[in-house]
């Protein structure tokens, strides 16, 4: 469930799983284990972890359900008060989690043993120091991913994160390059770099994050690297320079905003002002061809009224973005957000989700509209798409595109395409291989 590191952190839990002897099955009634890496980022995910949960011990009674994740760090002991969940593992010890379902699957126990609940495996993550080195090795996919940092440092006040991941830890250089180098001489053409704030990355070990951007670009073969989230403050005109003059990265922003009124960012516990993205999100625009710029915007946090939420969607429709990715907000206990009295109406923060949802789908399109006619480069997945056996690839603004070729020889390469129409949902494009 949920961000991208927790999907990557999943697949190195079923790879570490695999190596170790576990065979994944695709039938609850013949696992002996059910394992959920968990999602806390709102009250709705995790009500979804427990429906699993329950689903699965459901359809299987004598399953062992693990729950790891934000869910399981956060919640610990209660978890174990649910008569569907038997073992908790926090989220720093869900990277060896093999070695504690080995540890009980080799172990003498009695029938009545067997079926009593396991064990809560959760250490203080405000106590973790270190950055857990991990590498997934994963060879199916077209794109590599690269976890660079975890944790947070900021105490946003609508936020559980950071107790649910700790302190910001950064992966030191060498490791991060070795393991890039590593993707380029297995076949890989990009490489993308995640963590929960990787702009904090290089702050604990005296970098900063321009530096390490500097090290890919000069001292890797990769042929493409992407970014995940970035808070408006670390996108700095140094950073935006070295980008800019980059030959590898691809021109794909995703802001973490949250709002576009001043008076909501200042309750959020946010240190900046709307009138500043505006400019940088114009200067982005300015500086790179057609970048896809994303975002997250939160609807209904604690005080806002309809004019501050019609300031942000004022503010939103004159900004250069490309896509919002909205959601309403969801109280956190132990939050700031959550003592509030200025709670909105559950009702209402859906109503201005599905606003800015509107919006969102009209600007994704607009881009859209804008590529027609260009010509782009295009990494071409590794499978092709399910419907129309055709090829298809993602361009380096983050736009897929279904081409007009089927031939599997082209499958991991990057290839010229001119984007031709926008139909059904779908971009299509025609393959210029007679350029390459």
């Amino acid at each position: 469930m949920g961000c991208k590191s927790n999907q990557f952190e999943g697949s190195i839990i079923k790879e570490n799983l695999t190596k170790n002897g576990f065979v994944e099955t695709q039938n609850i009634e013949d696992a002996d284990f059910y394992i959920l890496n968990s999602c806390s980022v709102t009250h709705k995910s995790d009500n979804e972890a427990l429906y699993l949960l329950r689903n699965a011990k459901h359809k299987n009674p004598n399953v062992k359900n693990i729950i790891t994740g934000c869910v399981a760090q956060i919640e610990k002991e209660k978890l174990l008060e649910y008569d569907f969940v038997d073992m908790v593992v926090g989220n720093d010890e869900k990277l060896t989690i093999y070695e504690i379902l080995r540890q009980f699957c080799h172990s003498e126990r009695s029938e009545e043993s067997h079926n009593l609940p396991l064990d809560v495996y959760v250490s203080d993550i405000m106590l973790q120091k270190d950055f857990n080195k991990i590498v997934l090795e994963d060879m199916t996919k077209t794109r590599a991913s690269l976890k660079i940092q975890d944790g947070c440092d900021n105490r946003c006040s609508y936020c559980i994160i950071p107790f649910a991941r700790g302190k910001s830890r950064s992966a030191d250089i060498e490791f991060i390059i070795e393991q890039i180098n590593n993707f380029a001489n297995h076949g890989f053409k990009e490489v993308v770099l995640t963590g929960i704030h990787i702009g904090q990355w290089g702050r604990d070990i005296g970098l900063k994050f321009e530096d390490l951007i500097k090290e890919i670009e000069n001292n890797t073969t990769i042929e493409r690297f992407r970014l995940g989230s970035l808070n408006p403050l670390e996108i700095t005109d140094e950073l935006l320079e070295i980008l800019k003059n980059s030959k590898k990265f691809c021109p794909h922003f995703h802001l973490s905003l949250q709002s576009a009124c001043n008076k909501t960012l200042k309750s959020m516990n946010r240190f900046y002002k709307v009138e500043d993205y505006l400019e940088q999100i114009e200067k982005i625009n300015s500086m790179f061809d057609l970048p896809f710029l994303g975002s997250d915007i939160i609807t209904g946090f604690a005080g806002e009224s309809e004019e501050d939420f019609n300031i942000t969607v004022e503010n939103l429709k004159k900004s250069g973005l490309t896509q919002i990715h909205t959601f309403p907000y969801s109280i956190r206990e132990g939050t700031v957000g959550a003592k509030s009295p200025n709670q909105v109406d559950e009702k209402v923060r859906q109503i201005r989700a599905d606003v800015v949802k509107a919006l969102s789908a009209l600007k994704h399109k607009e881009f859209i509209e804008k590529n027609i006619g260009t010509v782009r480069e295009i990494l071409i997945e590794k499978h092709p798409d399910k419907k129309t056996g055709m090829l298809k690839g993602v361009t380096r603004n983050y736009l897929t595109v279904l081409t007009n070729s089927k031939d599997e020889s082209l499958f991991n390469t990057i290839q010229k395409v001119k984007i031709t129409k926008f139909e059904n949902g779908k971009i299509f494009g025609e393959l210029l291989l007679s350029d390459i």
